[in-house]
């Protein structure tokens, strides 16, 4: 951990895991029905924010690295050049759109891909 971190330890991940593991291991063997679904999908959820508070950083360094090797700023500025057709003829479009899925697939769904 860096030692400039403005919080100590536990850190945020930490938390998270900790709950995911409770949820996960104490509390939803004693579930049924639909809590015990809600349950599920908050452990998943849960380890979302695992993956993000893991990834994010890096993902978000990447992203910039992308957009700029696309000559934008921004989100909002490669969606206007893609409607205005800017990149159309960039080869490196497809690569960074697909890299950009797969950076979000990462967090939400690390699976998914080879499925």
């Amino acid at each position: 951990m860096p030692h400039d971190m403005p919080h100590d330890v536990p850190t945020a991940g930490q938390l998270v895991a900790a709950v995911r593991d409770f949820l996960q291991s104490d509390v939803l063997p004693a579930l049924d029905g639909r809590v015990r679904f809600h349950a599920r999908v908050a452990i998943n959820v849960l380890a979302m924010v695992e993956r993000e508070l893991e990834l994010g950083p890096e993902q978000a360094d990447e992203h910039a690295r992308r957009l700029a090797d696309l000559g934008v700023r921004d989100d909002a500025e490669l969606a206007a050049a893609i409607r205005d057709g800017r990149l159309a003829d960039d080869d490196r479009l497809l690569n960074a759109l697909t890299d950009a899925v797969r950076a979000k697939l990462a967090v939400a769904n690390p699976g998914y891909p080879e499925a």
